[in-house]
């Protein structure tokens, strides 16, 4: 039987693919490191203690959000919700909330932005910062 080079290479990587999960099996999981748990930190995170970011989202607020349906300080309008109390009907993590933005909510008047905005996702992740800094509630775990 012959058996070709590429045949050969292939065999070999998915040979050292399977090795490798064998071992990594076998081991305890790494400790986690700053930069690891840095990496899951939502971008809203850095953006909250950037004046220049929440000025932004803030603009943003008023000319998107506030333009169409939400207000910045009267609260709850008919079905259009309150941004900055406790109460986030579609889960209250920067993750859910930018997902609420970028995407809209499906059964309501929520139309995804991600789009619309100049900067894409940056701003609608200025936007979550934005909210962050107003609410009358601290980060919801």
């Amino acid at each position: 039987m012959i058996v070709s080079r590429s045949s050969s290479l292939a065999i070999v990587a998915l040979a050292s693919a399977l090795l490798a999960a064998c071992e990594s099996a076998d081991s305890p999981p790494p400790a986690a490191t700053p930069v690891a748990a840095a990496a899951e930190e939502s971008p809203a995170v850095a953006f909250v203690k950037d004046p220049a970011a929440v000025k932004r989202g803030r603009s943003l607020f008023i000319g998107t959000c506030g333009a169409y349906c939400h207000s910045l300080h009267d609260g709850a309008r008919g079905d259009v919700p309150d941004l900055f109390d406790c109460a986030w009907k579609d889960g209250g993590s920067d993750e859910e909330i930018f997902r609420s933005i970028a995407d809209g909510v499906a059964g309501t008047r929520m139309v995804g932005f991600k789009k619309a905005m100049p900067e894409g996702e940056t701003d609608v992740w200025k936007l979550v910062a934005f909210l962050r800094s107003e609410s009358d509630c601290k980060k919801a775990p």
